[in-house]
């Protein structure tokens, strides 16, 4: 018989299981998609079924490709967990085509191709973000104005008219509803001499510390990662370090010069900053899984967000900086690797 091969004691049962856990995800996520149809009207939830059914149907296509079961992988929740992060970082407005691009890009190429959960080296929602944004970044940059800046509500019927034909109202016009993410907003406009006082206080679209209305979301995915972390579904490791990091960032070059840099909460509360903390970075397959590397793999995330933010040509930048801590990640674990337990060294 071949001997067992088990790891060092203490051992103890985690009395939970993928799919409780992709559960308890998924509730976490609801009260952040409540709030983005909220403000951003019913495109965001029109984009949450055609993500999860495409990224069901297809993970079943492959799965039975494979020749494996396809039912207890469907069940896990991990597919519907990965098409709810996409779909909550698509713009409200984007063709219907896009949801379903990106959720067969993450589910096909990210996660099956490299042999399923469990074996993929990158986030799938991320993945099939980046691969959004590269391949048709015009669709992707267009946000719906919230209704407390435009007074414009589209019911659900319009809101699928302009998803699946481009059709608006008639007294409407996309010019007039749409527009760049802040994030957006501020590369461009620092493009033309003006400062950040200037475009904080000059444009209608920016609240408190980020957007309006998305700042309100944010602080909705904060609620369900704090829960999260009470529910011991996350450590509280990479997303206090990544908070923590682009905050210190952007607190250094903001005191350096507050005419080009911009202030540190409209970092936190702008873009997927606090989806990516508690939801994303947090991914258990992707991420580094020691403490210290932990901690290690979220000041990268933090630190790469703010750099490319800045001085890179993308205005939001969690993507790739998930992507790029993702190839760092076993390089992480392997030197971070903690003292085995009875061992002196």
């Amino acid at each position: 018989m071949l001997p067992l091969k088990t790891p060092s004691s203490p051992h103890a049962h985690a009395m939970s299981s993928v799919s409780i856990v992709m559960l308890k995800v998924i509730v976490a996520l609801i009260p952040g998609i409540i709030a983005s149809v909220y403000f951003f009207g019913w495109g965001t939830l029109i984009n949450v079924v055609l993500a999860a059914a495409t990224a069901l149907l297809s993970e079943a296509f492959v799965l039975r490709l494979r020749g494996h079961a396809v039912m207890p992988a469907l069940l896990d929740g991990s597919a519907l967990v990965t098409a709810l992060l996409l779909a909550v970082a698509l713009p409200p407005i984007a063709p219907w085509w896009i949801s379903v691009l990106g959720s067969l890009f993450a589910i096909v190429i990210t996660k099956q191709l490299y042999g399923g959960l469990g074996y993929n080296p990158f986030n799938p929602a991320m993945a099939g973000y980046a691969f959004l944004l590269i391949s048709f970044p015009a669709a992707m940059t267009t946000w719906l104005l919230p209704e407390v800046v435009s007074g414009v509500h589209l019911n659900l019927i319009e809101s699928l008219r302009v998803i699946f034909l481009q059709k608006w109202p008639m007294e409407l016009h996309v010019d007039a509803v749409s527009m760049a993410t802040p994030l957006d907003l501020i590369k461009t406009q620092l493009g033309v001499h003006r400062t950040i006082s200037e475009i904080r206080f000059g444009t209608s679209i920016i609240g408190d510390f980020g957007g309006k209305g998305i700042e309100w979301v944010g602080n909705w995915y904060l609620l369900g990662g704090l829960w999260l972390l009470y529910m011991r579904v996350i450590t509280w490791h990479i997303p206090f370090l990544m908070l923590a990091t682009l905050f210190a960032f952007s607190t250094l070059f903001s005191l350096y010069d507050p005419d080009v840099y911009s202030w540190p909460m409209f970092h936190i509360f702008s873009g997927g900053t606090l989806l990516c903390a508690f939801f994303i970075a947090t991914d258990p397959v992707t991420a580094a899984t020691t403490p210290r590397g932990r901690l290690i793999y979220g000041a990268g995330i933090g630190a790469l967000i703010y750099i490319i933010r800045t001085w890179g040509g993308y205005p939001d930048a969690v993507a790739f900086a998930v992507l790029l801590m993702n190839i760092a990640a076993p390089t992480i674990d392997y030197y971070t690797q903690p003292r085995v337990y009875g061992y002196d060294k």
